[in-house]
């Protein structure tokens, strides 16, 4: 294709496909799976639309696998007999690089599937990062960081209201040089879709309403631990809640759907007696969908820069995520149950290094960033988790610079993998 825009899955992908048998790439619906793996596909099987794959797969399934490989099943979750077919035909031929998966949704837990471990390796992607879409020069490496180097290097000139913008039009590939009135309108379908037709396709009881009513309960939870009994209020109104195993119901069919990427608690060891939260703090794979579930748009952000805070919250981590999986990092969150101290995100590598972030829009907040970030990382045990790689203040300004604190601030625009 030639206007298919490179993405940071790409050499990750690459990689993948040069250690495994076949590999699945999984994400919401919409975020370029397909086009992602058809650059390396010499063949393409849509189990979606073609009813003559689907025929075979039922008749002499063996037909689906003599195209040349690498060979591209689409959406394979409509037909999950497809995956065991998979890993059979991984150790027949004995080779790399042999079959793409993609999908939108994970089938139910199957006991007659094989977990597919050795034979299927797993890729996930997410709607497009600042540093995909242009909106991020990129110069500042976030590997880099977690190396110890200093971040040096231009940001995007990007001023607050079209950093907003962007959170509002999200990474969507679909709406890549749209306006904001038109993404509003596209996201806003996409939600109505997913609540109409996705999730009831998953299991009966499903009320659309009510799963409108939970992405907007979700949205003003936004960076946040989310209450069980809270959402279920909100989603029930004046009704009364809804019941706890209905509430399940449907967060399951979100993350099932791969919409919701709540943020788990790191629980490091720490020098006193600290008790830690462990409940996730929610967040949504793409600012864009709370910011759509709530029915603003930039205006209204703007007039709120605390609520504009939370989701650019939303975006830095859809953004970290992206760029700490090419190189196998995981996220976390921290806070001490007792004082309600906290940091955004911790970043650790898989040797045991780690990083932490606060994320701030305003650069006039790095102080008080700064501050919580020091305090926290005298509190962890360094004889068991060592000294942090680097401290770092993510913004929505300008400038980029190691404090005399030791502290680095980064502007998202300048941050890439």
């Amino acid at each position: 294709m030639t206007d298919y825009r490179s993405r940071v899955a790409d050499s990750e992908l690459a990689w993948r496909m040069s250690t495994m048998g076949a590999i699945l790439v999984d994400g919401p619906k919409a975020v370029g799976k397909t086009e992602t793996a058809s650059q390396i596909a010499r063949s393409v099987i849509r189990m979606d639309t073609d009813r003559s794959a689907r025929a075979a797969l039922e008749v002499h399934p063996a037909q689906l696998f003599d195209s040349a490989t690498p060979i591209l099943f689409d959406e394979w979750q409509e037909t999950p007999e497809l995956w065991n077919l998979v890993r059979r035909a991984v150790d027949e031929r004995g080779d790399k690089g042999l079959y793409l998966l993609t999908g939108s949704a994970r089938p139910r837990d199957d006991l007659r599937a094989h977990s597919g471990a050795g034979r299927i390796g797993r890729l996930r992607m997410r709607p497009m990062s600042l540093f995909e879409t242009g909106h991020s020069s990129g110069d500042v490496s976030l590997a880099a960081l977690l190396q110890g180097s200093d971040p040096t290097g231009t940001a995007a000139e990007l001023s607050v209201p079209e950093i907003i913008e962007r959170m509002v039009i999200g990474g969507w590939p679909a709406l890549l040089g749209q306006g904001e009135r038109a993404a509003r309108a596209w996201v806003a379908d996409y939600l109505r879709t997913v609540a109409e037709v996705d999730v009831p396709e998953m299991g009966p009881r499903r009320n659309p309403g009510n799963i409108l009513r939970l992405f907007a309960a979700l949205a003003r939870a936004t960076g946040a631990p989310a209450k069980g009994t809270t959402l279920a209020t909100e989603i029930g109104g004046q009704r009364g809640p809804i019941a706890t195993e209905t509430l399940s119901n449907y967060l399951e069919a979100l993350d099932r759907l791969m919409l919701v990427e709540p943020l788990p608690a790191w629980r490091p060891h720490m020098r006193s007696r600290t008790r830690l939260r462990s409940t996730p703090v929610q967040h949504f794979v793409d600012p864009s969908i709370g910011i759509a579930a709530l029915g603003i748009g930039s205006h209204e952000l703007l007039g709120d820069l605390e609520a504009a805070g939370l989701h650019f919250e939303s975006l830095v981590l859809r953004d970290l995520r992206t760029y700490a999986q090419s190189f196998d990092a995981t996220l976390s969150s921290w806070r001490d149950s007792q004082t309600g101290a906290e940091v955004d995100v911790v970043i650790e590598l898989p040797d045991g290094t780690w990083a932490a972030f606060e994320i701030k829009m305003g650069e006039g907040a790095a102080d008080t960033a700064a501050a919580s970030l020091l305090h926290f990382a005298k509190k962890i045990d360094k004889d068991r988790h060592g000294d942090p790689a680097a401290l770092v203040v993510i913004t929505a300004g300008k400038y980029t610079y190691r404090r005399a604190d030791g502290v680095l601030v980064v502007p998202i625009t300048a941050l890439g993998p």
